[in-house]
């Protein structure tokens, strides 16, 4: 058992690692290639596509949708946030769109307020505040500097925080490949109408590119899949935060992003922080959100 829950861990350790190299693999891209966030997304969803299709095929089972509202509701909202994501990481810092995206704890704080009343936890509102004060920081010094760039990191933790209470709602009736699967489907049915004129035939580095920040983003959900079937929704909640850490001291060295400044360091702290507050109030029956 000892050996399985260490296991767990270093899978949810990895999935922080690949969702932060997947953005990595963006912005080492931009001296050699001009791709879009958007074929990004569009990249990952059709890998996702194919790597879960052929799940079903080896287990010689189909899909079953038995909850329309909630597949819908998740596939959308977490289209958007990994839109987002990849906008802010485009337009932005490696350091500051990874920090922004893992505020969806926060938001999913504030949303269960109106909408889970048996939630309530007041508490946590303090939380929030505290976290708050660190979104601003981490916001304030990159307003100044690239004109509100920033918002895109911040969009995508709130789409992030949506994705989370749809992806409680479809976790009661579906298993995790099977919300996959919609997720990935409805990702490509919804990124195509958006991208029809600008889509291309890419060339071998184009398509390098692609291909592994693909990889990269879906190793991660599948390793988050796989690592919360061993440890509890607080040690993974904490485990996954680490991917703020992650960016604030890995981007100046991997991205030649500018080192976080003493606001930003304290900014990136409380944000942290919160989160692993949160993570300590929270029910055990409640998952996390795969991005």
């Amino acid at each position: 058992m000892k050996k399985e829950r260490l296991l767990g861990w270093l899978a949810l350790f990895g999935s922080a690692v690949c969702f932060y190299l997947a953005t990595v693999i963006i912005s080492w891209g931009k001296p050699y290639v001009r791709i879009d966030s958007s074929h990004y997304v569009l990249a990952r969803f059709i890998f996702g596509f194919v790597l879960v299709s052929a799940t079903f095929l080896m287990e010689k089972r189909l899909p079953r949708c038995h909850n329309l509202h909630a597949i819908l509701g998740r596939a959308f909202t977490n289209a958007v946030a990994v839109l987002f994501f990849y906008k802010a990481v485009e337009v932005s810092t490696v350091a500051s769109a990874n920090i922004l995206n893992m505020t969806y704890p926060v938001f999913v704080a504030m949303l269960s307020w109106f909408t889970l009343r048996s939630q309530r936890d007041i508490p946590a509102i303090f939380i929030v505040v505290i976290s708050t004060f660190g979104i601003w920081l981490i916001l304030k010094p990159g307003l100044a500097l690239s004109g509100h760039n920033e918002i895109w990191g911040l969009l995508s933790g709130i789409f992030a925080a949506f994705s989370m209470i749809y992806l409680t709602m479809c976790r009661r009736q579906h298993d995790s490949s099977t919300i996959l699967f919609y997720v990935f489907t409805f990702g490509i049915v919804m990124m195509l109408p958006l991208m029809a004129r600008s889509l291309f035939m890419p060339n071998a580095t184009e398509l390098f590119f692609l291909v592994i920040c693909s990889l990269a983003g879906v190793v991660g959900q599948y390793l988050l899949t796989y690592g919360f079937l061993y440890v509890t929704a607080v040690e993974g909640s904490v485990i996954s935060s680490s991917r703020i850490l992650i960016a604030a001291l890995l981007g100046p060295v991997l991205v030649a992003d500018p080192p976080l400044d003493c606001a930003g360091w304290l900014g990136a702290l409380l944000i942290f922080g919160a989160n692993v507050a949160l993570a300590l109030r929270k029910r055990p029956a409640t998952p996390l959100v795969q991005h």
